[in-house]
């Protein structure tokens, strides 16, 4: 069964046949159970008004018997003598009964309960008493040659002479066991009809809840087969969990659609970048093969060195957007700013060193470091006379600043600066502005480690990252 409609049919179906079977059980056995007590209560009725006319001292020969076939009745004496039988009564359990003449043999039927003997000394019944003890048992009767199955109360009582008796009347189990027997009957057919209806009204209700997951397979198999990412699945109205799938698959796409956007963009913009370095590159090979006096090696080397940086760049972006984990080395920041920041003996402005708090961070030496270097460098490209770095501690954080005293970032570019070959305009006028990825990479690497970069009080660009714990 590969649907799921049919998987829930067939599992309610058969769910709801166990608990029909078990329930249906539970009911024929109460039933049964009931109609069985109804049929001993009244064969103890019919026993209790035999033996209260025999305690009251009416002759075994005169007493009211009940009809035999609604009752039969037995009154036997302890040496089993039959002392009393019902119209019709010519067998109990098998065994024949008929009334004896005193002093005959017994021909009756044994007591109704084995542990039966010995119960008069216990009771020590009196003339004219009747025991309150009822036992029940079940058998068989044969009323005028009619052999039935009976439920039989035996009671027993003393006579005013002191002679005790045993009556044992029954009632029919006939009227009990066709009720059952109906009641089963209406089961077993009933119950096939209802389990067809289950199966039935699962199947409609699981296929009209699940027609939005059709749907939406439907509209994801279309957008998979047209590659059009701006297209979205039908969301329900309904506020349930296929309502909630929907929005998430959209959520998804919006997500992948974007993805695939910026992919395209990189793209487009990596190889506008690449390809002015390469021109320009070329075309001073090109005049130096034809004119090697008028070869610009300082400005090959220049175009070089771009196109190297540009390179590892775009290398780099690659590593971190395929999901490169930083390391888990310890890196101290302050330490870090010493020796980036002697190292840099060619810069326009030189560095100054402010407040350089200690503090360690976890992550990767390399990538901490190409950060600072992009931050130094897009300092430098916009100060006028000064750049400043410091790094504090506050609290748990560990806070790299790098200001410079240009005319700072507007607001409404704050965090456009961080979007990939993004360059503001008076950037672009500069010969040696970057390709606009410095920024973007320092706030990748950023992320990866936790922390943020973000640009505060104009020229001001922070650097946060969690204490190493």
């Amino acid at each position: 069964m590969g649907s799921v409609r049919a998987r829930a049919a067939a599992g309610a179906t058969v769910v709801v046949a166990l608990a029909l079977i078990a329930a249906g059980t539970a009911v024929l056995l109460v039933l049964q159970g009931n109609l069985q007590n109804q049929a001993g209560l009244q064969a103890e009725v019919a026993a209790r008004e035999v033996a209260s006319q025999i305690a009251t001292g009416t002759p075994y020969d005169k007493l009211d018997l009940p009809d035999g076939d609604d009752h039969p009745v037995v009154v036997a004496a302890d040496d089993g003598r039959v002392l009393a039988v019902g119209e019709d009564v010519r067998a109990v359990d098998g065994k024949r009964v008929a009334k004896t003449p005193q002093g005959a043999g017994s021909v009756a039927p044994p007591a109704g309960d084995e542990d039966d003997e010995g119960d008069d000394e216990e009771r020590g019944l009196k003339p004219g008493e009747v025991d309150d003890d009822i036992h029940h048992r079940d058998g068989t009767a044969d009323v005028d040659g009619t052999v039935a199955d009976y439920r039989f109360a035996a009671v027993e009582a003393k006579d005013t002479s002191g002679e005790q008796a045993t009556v044992r009347a029954g009632s029919p189990l006939a009227a009990e066991r066709d009720a059952v027997g109906s009641v089963r009957d209406a089961m077993l057919i009933g119950l096939p009809l209802l389990l067809v209806v289950v199966a039935g009204v699962t199947w409609l209700v699981t296929r009209r809840a699940l027609r939005p997951v059709e749907g939406i397979r439907g509209e994801m198999a279309a957008i998979t087969a047209s590659t059009d990412l701006s297209r979205r699945v039908p969301v329900p109205s309904s506020k349930d969990e296929i309502g909630r799938l929907a929005r998430t698959t959209n959520e998804t796409l919006a997500a992948l659609e974007s993805s695939v956007e910026r992919q395209r963009r990189f793209v487009a913009d990596a190889s506008h970048e690449l390809r002015s370095p390469i021109a320009s590159l070329r075309t001073q090979l090109e005049v130096g093969v034809a004119h090697p006096e008028l070869l610009d090696v300082p400005g090959a080397v220049e175009d070089t060195v771009r196109l190297q940086r540009l390179a590892a760049d775009l290398l780099l972006l690659a590593r971190l957007d395929a999901g490169e984990r930083p390391g888990g080395a310890r890196v101290d920041l302050a330490a870090m700013v010493r020796e980036e920041s002697s190292q840099r003996v060619a810069d326009r402005i030189p560095v100054r060193l402010g407040e350089l708090a200690g503090g360690e961070v976890a992550g990767s030496r390399g990538q901490l470091g190409r950060v600072l270097t992009n931050l130094l460098d897009n300092a430098q490209r916009h100060a006028v006379s000064s750049v400043r770095v410091a790094v504090v501690r506050e609290g748990e954080w560990t806070v790299l600043r790098v200001e410079d005293d240009g005319p700072g970032v507007p607001e409404s570019e704050r965090e456009r600066i961080f979007e990939r070959f993004v360059r503001l305009d008076d950037a672009r006028a500069r010969d040696d502005g970057g390709a606009g990825l410095g920024l973007a990479i320092a706030r990748d690497v950023a992320v990866r480690h936790g922390g943020s970069l973000a640009v505060r009080a104009g020229s001001v660009f922070e650097l946060r990252l969690p204490v190493a714990g």
